[in-house]
């Protein structure tokens, strides 16, 4: 059994031994908990031990985002891992997807079908060593806003969740909407830690509450992220979600 330990103090403090890898993890809690910035320190420290990662964000307006959000939040220089890393973009208005130049491309994942066309070209161009290949999704949710392919999407996400290819997954979900949809997620991942964020004082508190074969801390613990860098990945994230939905929502 391999394991993934991340150097920080409220890492170790949750996962004394680790996580299981390899496994799927999922973040679920409100919509703006700052989800994906917990998920930001699993990718950096998955890179920092030779691993690849995939990153679809759905709700940020480009890779660049990602980027500087890694670089903010675990100070993490993604030039240093140009050759372990693939961004794949939501563009709702493609057929299908695009094909990929300088470790990035643009695909419509809301079509069941370019979910897994484009998860496969990333995969065929990254190096499966380490922990392998990590596919870090967040903001899942918004692909369920398609009327005609929602139900399709939700489907395709539980079979790549159940796949046994060896890679791993890290996928972050909102329950503020399709609560039935996200239920049945969290209900066959391996892993499942819920995220809250303090209104009043705009700190993010994580929980684990189900790891596969290792022992956890089951206590509520606070995110040791500035409130400033908080608030201000909050607010892009927010405006890009609303741009994303009216457009899965005419799919």
């Amino acid at each position: 059994m391999s394991k993934l330990k991340i150097q920080t103090t409220w890492y170790e403090e949750l996962f004394p031994e680790g996580i299981y890898i390899p496994s799927s993890t999922m973040l679920s809690g409100p919509g703006g908990s700052g989800k994906p910035l917990i998920g930001n320190f699993m990718a950096a420290e998955w890179l920092k031990q030779g691993g690849s990662v995939i990153f679809m964000s759905l709700q940020y307006p480009d890779h660049s985002f990602i980027i500087e959000s890694l670089k903010t939040i675990t100070k993490l220089n993604i030039e240093d891992f140009t050759a372990n890393t693939i961004f794949i973009e939501l563009d709702a208005t493609l057929d299908g997807m695009e094909k990929m130049k300088d470790r990035h491309f643009k695909a419509n994942v809301v079509l069941p079908d370019i979910w897994d066309a484009a998860l496969e070209q990333a995969c065929t161009n990254l190096p499966n060593n380490g922990p392998g290949i990590l596919i870090f999704a967040s903001a899942l949710n918004l692909l369920l806003f398609s009327p005609t392919y929602g139900d399709q999407i939700l489907q395709k996400i539980k079979s790549t969740i159940r796949d046994e290819s060896g890679r791993s997954y890290l996928f972050s979900v909102s329950t503020s909407a399709k609560g039935k949809q996200i239920a049945t997620l969290e209900s066959i991942v391996d892993n499942l830690m819920m995220v809250r964020m303090d209104s009043e004082t705009n700190s993010i508190f994580l929980q684990a509450i189900r790891m596969k074969e290792v022992p956890f801390l089951e206590k509520e613990i606070e995110m040791p992220i500035s409130k400033k860098d908080i608030k201000l990945l909050k607010e892009i994230a927010d405006k890009s979600r609303k741009r994303v939905i009216p457009l899965v929502s005419k799919l």
